[in-house]
């Protein structure tokens, strides 16, 4: 495991160390899929922390310190990330509908009437 430092201080992060935080993060994501699939609040809420963590050790980090394999690391973990964020949305508007049946009314907030909306004005 890698140890977190401070914000900014993947400043000067070498390649090595880029790989080992960006296989840190991916072990994080994949903790993070379980917790949500097992609706593990304290799982969710851990890997949330450890992922901005992990974020504020790769601030700063640019390009030149990205080679093949990190790149490779990257696309995974964006895709990870993306996945966990569609479940994440799926379990909040399972949830939505849900409350909406209970209390007979619809929700104070819907992003997609609010989209819809604004393509007609268009």
């Amino acid at each position: 495991m890698v140890a977190i430092s401070a914000p900014g201080a993947g400043a000067a992060m070498h390649p090595f160390d880029l790989r080992d935080v960006l296989r840190h993060m991916l072990g994080v994501l994949e903790t993070e899929r379980q917790a949500l699939a097992g609706l593990d609040i304290d799982g969710i809420v851990g890997a949330a922390v450890r992922k901005h963590a992990l974020c504020d050790r790769l601030e700063g980090v640019g390009a030149e310190a990205v080679d093949e394999e990190c790149r490779g690391l990257l696309d995974a973990a964006r895709r990870l990330n993306e996945t966990n964020r569609r479940v994440r949305n799926l379990i909040a508007a399972n949830v939505a509908t849900r409350l909406d049946a209970l209390t007979g009314q619809p929700a104070l907030y819907r992003a997609h009437a609010d989209a819809a909306r604004v393509r007609r004005l268009r």
